[in-house]
Order: structure tokens, then C-alpha cells, then sequence
């Protein structure tokens, strides 16, 4: 038993004697009164029901905050996680762009070796036919291929006879040393963004770990509080009586907050146009053709279903980004990785516009687009089909506007 179950039975102990001043003072008048309650009884009575009022409310609050703290923890997780998302899915770009630039180089380079072999080729040819190309045996006397260049330019800056063949191998150095430079510098871009990639990533997954170890311990913690909140209520209810205790609770611990209606979209956002029906169903069914896959933090895209990364490895699923790219990738749209890209790359949607096939999202806190952290596919009705969070499972959840940010359409 803590700390806070031993006072509450130390304050039932001490109220016991006091309980006839308590139904005095609401007035019920017990068959067993025989004497009007002393103001000391009476004073006792009202600091000891003042007590356990005062407890009730602390631990309510308990409550309330461990959950506050709890949901920013995993807030945090989400926005970091949606950070190394992209920051790889940049990294993935500049990788392919280094790729082709590196073809591209290589290709430049293998042009410009043959081209040197034909100006060679050319230049004795010319010497042993006796050409009147003057540069023919400066050319063939180079010592090596930048050289041989670095002799034709020469020459035919002097005046010399102007050939194709030197030409166009000047054009092609020319040609290999850009395409080199751009191999090298976007070779360099997508080292540094694998770098930036890696680091989000792990800054993403201590935050995942914090939170998931920070809602255990709130798992815990609330039975506890939710024992001694129901132990000092009962308690209240015996000292001055059900309805009393009812009126006195009521006051102090909020009533859970109705669904709020939803916001109306702010005066400049931009009304998509109309979604393609076909691409709409087309998305909609392929989520739907997913109910029950594990959530699996970072976990599938495109391709669909996939491994979730520490501290869900071995999990195989979606996360909610996960979920709607590869949703819309099945109906022939392409949408960025992560879900604050989402948003930010597709048609605004206002609320009171919102049709089957859009995508809906919730940030921590207020409608800062830079806050989202969940995305889901609205489905009609009121209705959204959604990758949770981990320990959960794809499913359709009623709509919800708290915090709710805005829509998008991507079949627009």
C-alpha cells in the first residue's frame, strides 16, 4: 500500500466518529442521533469532507497530466520519425541523381577515349600521306592524352588547319570534366543527407523508446491512481452521502470533452478540385485489403507491408505515412514518404469539403501544418481507415477533430 492509500484509510479512520455531524450537515437525521452534533464535530466533519475533496481533485489532475506528458512524448516521436523519413527519402533522391551523374561521367569519359583515338588515328594519317595539316606530327609526338589536347588547342589558336575530329574531342573534354564535377558534387550531397538521415534516425528512435517507456510507466501509475481516486470518493460518499459526494466530485473532475465540430478551413486555403472517383475507391480498397497488419513504427510504402525499425524490428506492417503512399501508390499516384510532405506537396481540402479518398490530418497541438504527426484516409461517414501506433493494428476508426490540421486530395 503507498503512501496515498494509507492516508485515506487513516482519514476513514478519523471521520468514522464524525460521520452523524456529516448527514447533519447535508441534512439526513439518522435513527441513532440522539444529541445535536458540537461545533467541534462539525468543524471536523467539514475539513475532513474539505480533505478528501482536495485529494480527489489532486489526483485527478495526476491523471490528466501523466497522460499530457505522456501523449507529448509520443508527439515528439512522431515529429522525429517523420523527420528521418525526410531526410532519407532526400537522401534516396540525391543518391539516384549521384547514380545517373556517375553514368553520365562515365559515359563522357569512354566518348572522349575513343575520340582521342581518332584524333590520333587522324593525325598519322595525315603525316604519312603527307597532308598539309602542319600540326600532324605535334600531335603524334604528345606524350599523353592531355597533352595531345592541350597541342591541338594550341595549334589551332595559332591558325593552325581546324580539323572536326580536334574539335570535337575538345568538346567531349570538356563535356567529361562538367559530368565529373557533378558526379562528385551530387556524390557528396547524398553522403552528407545519408548523414543527416542517420542521425534523425536516431534521435527518432530514443524518442520512440522514451515514450513507449514513458506510457508503461503511466499504465502503472494510472491503476494506482485510479484505486486511491475511487477509495477517496467512496470515502466522500460515506462521510456526508452519495448525492453530496456526486455534487462535490462533479466539480472537480472534468467530464470527458465531446468531439468538437469541425473547424472551418482557414479563409486561404485552396480548394482541390474534384477527386477522381476511380483513384479514390482504387486507394480506399487497397488500405481496406490490409485491416488487422500490424502497426510497425517506419514500416511500409510503396512496395507495401514492411520491417518496422527499432524498437518495432521484426515487425512487419505499416506506419500511418506507410499506410497511405502505398494506398495511393495501388491507384497510380505518387505521394512523398512522409506525412508532414504530404501535406505540404498535395490540394488542400477545408473540413466541410471533405469526400471519400482524402487524406486527413492531426498535429500535436493547434493547426501548425509543421506539427503533424498522424495521418489517416478518410472513407465517408465520418469514418477513416488507420495505422494507429504500435501495438495496434490497420483498422476504420470513427473521425476525430481534435487537433485536426486540414485535408488533402490526391486525386485531385
Amino acid at each position: 500500500m503507498d503512501s496515498g492509500t494509507r492516508s485515506a484509510s487513516l482519514l476513514a479512520r478519523r471521520v468514522a466518529g464524525t460521520a452523524v455531524a456529516a448527514a447533519l450537515l447535508v441534512g439526513f437525521s439518522p435513527a441513532v442521533a440522539t444529541a445535536a452534533p458540537s461545533n467541534s464535530q462539525i468543524a471536523a466533519a467539514k475539513a475532513a469532507a474539505d480533505d478528501l475533496t482536495n485529494r480527489i481533485g489532486a489526483l485527478s489532475d495526476q491523471l490528466t497530466g501523466a497522460q499530457a506528458t505522456v501523449d507529448q512524448a509520443h508527439a515528439t516521436s512522431a515529429l522525429a520519425l517523420d523527420d528521418f523519413q525526410a531526410k532519407q527519402a532526400a537522401y534516396e533522391d540525391a543518391q539516384q541523381r549521384a547514380d545517373a551523374a556517375a553514368a553520365a561521367a562515365a559515359q563522357a569519359t569512354a566518348d572522349l577515349g575513343v575520340a582521342r583515338d581518332e584524333i590520333v588515328a587522324f593525325a598519322r594519317r595525315s603525316y604519312m600521306q603527307g597532308s598539309t595539316y602542319s600540326g600532324a606530327a605535334a600531335l603524334i609526338t604528345a606524350a599523353d592524352p592531355g597533352e595531345l589536347i592541350q597541342r591541338a588547342a594550341l595549334l589551332e589558336a595559332a591558325g593552325g588547319h581546324r580539323s572536326d575530329v580536334v574539335e570535337r574531342v575538345t568538346v567531349l573534354q570538356q563535356q567529361a570534366t562538367a559530368t565529373e564535377q557533378v558526379a562528385r558534387t551530387t556524390l557528396a550531397d547524398a553522403a552528407t543527407l545519408k548523414e543527416q538521415a542517420t542521425a534523425a534516425l536516431e534521435v527518432a528512435k530514443n524518442a520512440e523508446i522514451s515514450a513507449r517507456a514513458q506510457a508503461a510507466d503511466l499504465s502503472t501509475q494510472q491503476a494506482q491512481l485510479q484505486t486511491d481516486l475511487a477509495a477517496a470518493q467512496q470515502q466522500l460518499a460515506t462521510l456526508i452521502g452519495q448525492q453530496a459526494a456526486a455534487q462535490r466530485t462533479a466539480a472537480i473532475v472534468p467530464a470527458p470533452t465531446p468531439p468538437a465540430a469541425p473547424p472551418a478551413p482557414p479563409a486561404n486555403t485552396p480548394t482541390a478540385g474534384a477527386p477522381s472517383a476511380s483513384a479514390a475507391q482504387a486507394a480506399i480498397a487497397a488500405a481496406m485489403d490490409y485491416l488487422g497488419t500490424p502497426y510497425a513504427w517506419g514500416g511500409g510504402g510503396t512496395r507495401g507491408p514492411g520491417p518496422g525499425m527499432d524498437p518495432d524490428e521484426g515487425v512487419i506492417g505499416f506506419d500511418c505515412s506507410g499506410l497511405t503512399q502505398y494506398a495511393y501508390g495501388q491507384a497510380g499516384i505518387a505521394i512523398p514518404r512522409n506525412s508532414r510532405a504530404q501535406y505540404a506537396a498535395l490540394p488542400k481540402v477545408g473540413s466541410d469539403d471533405l469526400q471519400a479518398g482524402d487524406l486527413v490530418f492531426w498535429g500535436s497541438g493547434g493547426t501548425d501544418p509543421s506539427s503533424i504527426v498522424h495521418v489517416a484516409l478518410y472513407l465517408g461517414s465520418g469514418k477513416v481507415v488507420q495505422a494507429p501506433e504500435s501495438g495496434d493494428v490497420v483498422k476504420v476508426s470513427p473521425m476525430w477533430w481534435r487537433n485536426y490540421v486540414g485535408a488533402v486530395r490526391p486525386s485531385a
